[in-house]
């Protein structure tokens, strides 16, 4: 393992809002600069580094003297404000070892939009090509908030900085991501509430034991081991490891290079192809099929595709060509798939044999509602 991390090329370094703050909610110079220092001597050595960092917004609330959370408008100037003055701290820091930045916003569109997608692949491999350090944010002047609370059945690629890091770590295919943060690691319990709790060195495998081994958000942040263990799924599916530790430790990153056991490791457990990765993660899912009992085992056991009589019901509007969430009798999503029909006419057709498709809409695109090599169990 010790080995794995070492040899990493490719490393995605993701900073929490907290791991950059001190106590008094201002920026901590002092450890952001020894991150920089640190990352440095990861460059020189020829790795291929790229960052995400937080702290725009709370950075910018500390400048205008507001609470961020006060409103949406609010939130955006502090974002707006923050931005300028945490890219000008990288470029400071990373300028005195010698080493190039570039600033790069994003939002979901970037990721849910195919064809943003594969440019920002281009980019950010250009990016690297010419020895420069990538410092990534999400763009918090855009928000999907006002999006998700019309639409139950509608999920946004990303709206945080930890799923932000794994969609950049799976496009790019990056070896390793460090998500630091001002937790330990993944414990068996809340340390929090249990003393006796102890953290998980090595997961090799995602089960549902697992999955309630997450906490809630920290105070300060968006995230919170959920979206952790989230962020860690897709980059061990994608043929990547994981660390998350602990970045209030001093010269964490050295540590995890020289070999010193820190935090919890994600070994991968796959590596989906490109397409396949952008259907299950890195794009917004924009409605929902529900499907019997046969259909579930069919697509899960025998990875066939999904045919009209299969569907019991299709929920939102979604057009052709989107991604929708697969979901069984029992509201449990198992797989995200991309549609062949509109929601009008999918909903024409559910229940209906695929002989009679052309008789139902006057047309067939295709026998399968969605066929096979564009389905993704999660």
């Amino acid at each position: 393992m010790n080995e794995l991390i070492k040899n990493a090329q490719r490393i995605v370094l993701k900073f929490g809002t907290n791991v950059l703050r001190n106590e008094y909610g201002e920026i901590s110079l002092t450890r952001v600069y020894s991150f920089i220092e640190d990352i440095s001597k990861l460059y020189k050595q020829g790795k291929e580094i790229i960052v995400v960092t937080s702290g725009a917004v709370g950075l910018g609330a500390k400048k205008l003297g507001v609470n961020s959370n006060e409103s949406m408008a609010i939130k955006q100037a502090c974002a707006a404000c923050g931005q300028s003055l945490l890219m000008s701290m990288y470029a400071h820091g990373f300028e005195a070892y010698g080493i190039k930045v570039a600033q790069i916003l994003l939002t979901e569109e970037d990721f849910s939009n195919r064809k943003k997608y594969l440019s920002l692949n281009n980019t950010l491999n250009t990016l690297v090509s010419l020895g420069a350090v990538s410092v990534i944010n999400q763009n918090d002047t855009v928000s999907t908030e006002e999006l998700e609370q019309y639409h139950e059945e509608l999920h946004i690629c990303f709206s945080d900085n930890d799923k932000l890091a794994a969609l950049v770590a799976s496009k790019l295919d990056a070896d390793l991501l460090v998500i630091l943060s001002d937790v330990n690691g993944l414990y068996d319990d809340n340390p929090k509430e249990n003393p006796n709790a102890h953290i998980i060195p090595v997961v090799e495998k995602f089960d549902e034991k697992l999955e309630k081994y997450a906490q809630s958000a920290s105070a300060g942040g968006r995230g919170g081991m959920k979206t952790k263990l989230e962020a860690a799924k897709v980059v061990t599916r994608s043929g990547g490891s994981v660390i998350i530790a602990n970045g209030k430790i001093p010269q964490i990153i050295t540590k995890i290079f020289d070999g010193t056991e820190a935090g919890t490791v994600f070994l991968p457990t796959e590596s989906l192809p490109g397409k396949k990765r952008w259907i299950a993660y890195a794009t917004n899912v924009l409605g929902q099929v529900i499907v019997n009992d046969g259909a579930k085992k069919a697509i899960v056991e025998k990875e066939s595709s999904l045919l009209p009589v299969g569907v019991q019901e299709v929920r939102n509007d979604f057009k052709k060509g989107d991604v929708v969430s697969i979901v069984d009798l029992d509201g449990v999503e198992f797989a995200r798939g991309v549609v062949n029909y509109n929601f009008s006419d999918a909903k024409k057709i559910a229940g209906v044999h695929s002989d009679k498709i052309i008789d139902t809409l006057g047309y067939k695109n295709y026998d399968a509602l969605i066929t096979r090599d564009n389905i993704v169990l999660l």
